[in-house]
């Protein structure tokens, strides 16, 4: 998989990725919830001048059934291009797949073809053995290796959660990337500021605290996580441990600048215990010493009781839920997900001190379940995971977010959908809604874009 020149896919800078050619395909993960039948990769075709734009045109099933299929990465990416980066002439061309429920993480390759091929599968028992870790979650192609996290401990230990190192061309897992983890036990996103020699993480919970869903009791007693972490990214060490404050429960996705010259970052809370708001935060630098402050602020919803899941029937209110969030390869726009009360949010963070709302998408949301223009029915399920095209012009959104989790908040079922938006007008794309049977039955998550997205690569250059 060696190249003599460099992928053209790889960019050194965020400026040359935004003038990246548009993505053809997108790749997306589905899960049975049943564990009746494998999982799959859906491939959609995304080129509006294609016959089949806006439909599933490839299809890869898994051969082993209950994995649940969540985040995925790339092999490799820009970082590549980084100087110190070992391996130059690497490949983006192989799907890294991890199963948050089975452990195990499929390699699949999708050179000179539509629908992905499985070429390897690391098993749980490799994983393990080799890293002490299960529940592989977010995957990052880094200069010397792919970073994996993992949220759960082996050998049936909850934790603590931590990150893996795989090699970029064999797969195999090397170990535990931590060599001194100070306090940290939780995990889940990680992301860095690569020129900095500065990694983040960030926290969700155990596999005991989630897989069987939200657990109330740990909810409000404020046990989940609700802190970042700061590492030395080179010396693989823990620097500091910034707290949120206990109410702040689940800080997730981690979107990091991609300018390479900047410290500043973006992380999404999901609910506070104090008025089910979510949030938004911007971690930054400042004398010596890693810092947070609240920037967004999104209310709950008052709704009638009645039309609430039992387990929000006590509060009367929808929780917007931010679940993820974004950042376009310019740094100048932030998406926001909001599962719970249906919404994507547009915000113009050329300040990231001072976000600016620009922009509202309604669609599905558990009360409101606004329709999408395509499809004029009630929509289940929220925009949850959400992808931005190098170039900034096209958001993709896909209703799934966890389960166990989607059982809880749409006990009368999240359906299967995906939805692409005009981020200029910042509209729906009426010829673009895969949905319902499209997905043979499992629910849609992530999204990888062909070729990069927002959240897949990392630039050593301004």
């Amino acid at each position: 998989m060696a190249l003599w020149t460099p992928d053209p896919t790889f960019y050194a800078s965020p400026r040359d990725a935004a003038a990246a050619p548009d993505e053809r395909y997108a790749y997306v993960v589905a899960f049975d919830r049943q564990a009746a039948r494998p999982d799959a990769i859906a491939v959609l075709d995304t080129d509006p001048a294609s016959s089949g734009y806006g439909g599933v045109v490839g299809w890869t099933e898994l051969p082993t059934k209950g994995d649940e299929l969540h985040h995925f990465g790339w092999n490799a990416c820009s970082s590549a291009l980084c100087p110190y980066a070992p391996h130059p002439h690497v490949e983006r061309r192989y799907l890294v797949v991890p199963g948050i429920r089975s452990s195990r993480i499929h390699i699949l390759d999708t050179k000179d073809r539509v629908s992905p091929e499985i070429v390897k599968v690391v098993e749980a028992e490799e994983l393990a053995r080799r890293a002490g870790y299960s529940r592989p979650h977010t995957v990052h192609c880094g200069p010397e290796g792919l970073y994996v996290s993992a949220l759960g401990g082996a050998n049936g230990e909850d934790g603590p959660g931590g990150i893996a190192i795989l090699d970029h061309q064999s797969f195999e897992v090397l170990g535990r990337w931590e060599m001194d983890r100070g306090p940290q036990y939780f995990a889940y996103d990680f992301w860095w500021h690569i020129n900095h020699d500065v990694l983040i993480t960030s926290e969700w919970g155990t596999p005991s605290m989630i897989e069987n869903g939200l657990v109330g009791e740990l909810l409000l007693g404020r046990k989940y996580g609700h802190r970042l972490h700061f590492w030395d990214l080179r010396k693989r060490r823990h620097l500091q441990e910034v707290d949120l404050g206990d109410q702040y429960q689940m800080p997730l996705e981690l979107r990091p600048a991609h300018d390479p010259t900047q410290t500043y970052g973006f992380v999404g809370v999901v609910i506070s215990v104090e008025d089910l708001s979510a949030s938004v935060w911007t971690w930054f630098q400042e004398n010596g010493r890693w810092q947070v402050s609240k920037v967004i602020d999104i209310p709950a919803e008052p709704a009638d009781p009645a039309d609430l899941p039992d387990l929000l029937k006590p509060f009367g209110a929808v929780p917007p839920l931010v679940t993820d969030i974004d950042l376009s390869v310019d740094d100048q726009r932030l998406y926001v997900s909001c599962w719970g009360t249906g919404e994507l949010k547009q915000f113009d963070v050329s300040d990231p001190f001072k976000p600016v709302e620009i922009g509202s998408v309604r669609l599905g949301g558990i009360v409101r379940g606004t329709p999408h223009p395509a499809d004029g029915g009630r929509l289940r399920g929220g925009p949850q995971m959400v992808e931005v095209s190098r170039d900034g012009r096209r958001v993709y959104v896909s209703n799934s977010l966890y389960g166990a989790w989607d059982d809880q908040f749409y006990p009368e079922g999240v359906g299967a959908w995906l939805a692409k938006i005009d981020t200029e007008s910042f509209t729906l794309d009426k010829r673009f809604f895969p949905h319902g049977d499209d997905f043979r039955g499992l629910r849609p998550h992530q999204v990888r874009l062909q070729g990069g997205d927002a959240s897949s690569d990392s630039y050593c250059y301004p």
